[in-house]
């Protein structure tokens, strides 16, 4: 007989930016026991699942969740006892039934997602099964081309950036351990050229630098220069990617782009800009460079650049089905940004990742600007095998421990470890 859910217990953590989050602990029949932590993010796109937190303005300044922890233990919980950890949907489906709203604002997709890992992982381990295993199947052997964030802005730093992240691409190295030692060497150089230029090397929520350079320019700039310097050619070993996370500098009808100095611009004068970014920096991905509702903006941006680059939706498609199937049929992106967290539930997520498997999009596995050591979505993306991981920079112990999760799992996969975007 297969084990069973006997217990499932939630307990109030920090997070990496010292939040309350929330940690699930699932405990089989077969004794099996598991655990999954939730992040959480700082740039939410307004259509994600509701993260419940507490309001109470005495206690952590209202983000506790208490409220959630309590979901968890005392309604989830019943109602899960004695379920098989191994059938996820149905899990899932139950949590999302009980819960009763469109965006679980009632349980909280935080308590929700929570439960929905921690089964996850305890049914990976109860069939002796690593996680990427036992999500993926056989075929999951392709470790992701990780973006790591070296420079940051906008609402992950105090810095002058308009544009939130500043990424490198290490795509052309061989497999994933090169690519992450080509990522470390290209950040120490840039740390060497922001010391050397006077800029400050304090780094941001996801681990970037956070400088007071003198342009969004200057960034590009700075990254091509660290590339160059740590003996790799930029566009070929090393490229560049960007979250400008645009729906921060939006507002009246158009993007301003203060921090900077730069003049206010249109949503068509937006993508003029980044077309010029193309011709001038090896750029290959930009997320959410317009703002989450600008769908027009979003679908005339693909047209012209999406040739070129990879267009990726995050707060406009929220890793939602509903907003996703919108943005194919409309042609909005060609890829979209993958959050466990927006959507709350793995079910969920994998059916996400199914339709733009579907629509020939690409999809990159990404976590939150507050994490936990919790490495669950280094296993994910390689059970996924789309190819592409973003989890932050080269510092910041939450950061490294999805990237030393991946290491462990080539290593365990040896010669059928596969590499690369596609």
């Amino acid at each position: 007989m297969s084990p069973r859910i006997q217990s499932i217990d939630a307990l109030e953590i920090l997070d990496s930016r010292g939040n309350p989050t929330v940690r699930v602990t699932v405990a089989l029949s077969d004794g099996t026991v598991a655990d999954a932590s939730v992040p959480s993010g700082a740039s939410t796109g307004e259509n994600e699942a509701v993260e419940l937190r507490d309001g109470d303005a005495k206690r952590y300044r209202g983000k506790g969740v208490l409220r959630a922890v309590a979901n968890v233990n005392t309604e989830i919980a019943p109602a899960l006892l004695g379920a098989d950890p191994r059938d996820q949907a149905r899990i899932d489906a139950q949590m999302i039934e009980l819960d009763g709203t469109p965006n679980k604002g009632r349980l909280g997709a935080n308590a929700i997602l929570g439960v929905s890992q921690a089964v996850a992982r305890a049914a990976a381990k109860a069939s002796h099964l690593p996680l990427y295993a036992y999500l993926g199947g056989a075929g999951a052997v392709r470790l992701p081309v990780p973006m790591m964030n070296v420079l940051n802005g906008g609402k992950h730093a105090d810095s002058n950036l308009d544009f939130q992240e500043f990424m490198i691409v290490p795509h052309g190295a061989p497999n994933f351990v090169e690519a992450l030692r080509y990522g470390a060497e290209t950040f120490a150089a840039l740390r060497g050229i922001l010391r050397k230029k006077g800029y400050a090397t304090s780094v941001g929520d996801e681990g970037g630098f956070a400088p007071q350079v003198k342009s969004n320019d200057e960034a590009c700039e700075l990254i091509v220069a660290a590339i160059e310097t740590a003996g790799y050619r930029p566009g070929t070993d090393v490229a560049i990617a960007l979250d400008p996370a645009a729906s921060s500098f939006y507002r009246d009808g158009a993007y301003h782009l203060e921090r900077s100095g730069q003049e206010v611009k249109s949503s068509a004068e937006m993508t003029a800009f980044y077309a010029a970014w193309l011709d001038k920096y090896p750029i290959i991905s930009i997320e959410d460079g317009l703002d989450e509702n600008d769908w027009d903006g979003f679908r005339a941006q693909t047209a012209a650049l999406g040739g070129r680059i990879q267009i990726v939706g995050d707060d406009i498609l929220v890793t939602n089905p509903q907003y996703i199937r919108r943005g194919i049929r409309e042609k909005t992106c060609n890829a979209a940004l993958i959050k466990l967290n927006q959507i709350g539930t793995v079910t969920e997520t994998i059916e996400a990742i199914q339709l733009c498997r579907d629509a020939g999009w690409g999809f990159v596995i990404s976590h939150r600007s507050g994490e936990t050591e919790d490495p669950f979505m280094a296993d994910f993306a390689v059970a996924m095998g789309g190819g592409q991981i973003k989890t932050g920079s080269l510092c910041r112990s939450e950061r490294i421990a999805k990237y030393n999760r991946l290491l462990e799992i080539e290593a365990a996969l040896g010669g059928a470890a596969r590499f690369g975007r596609r």
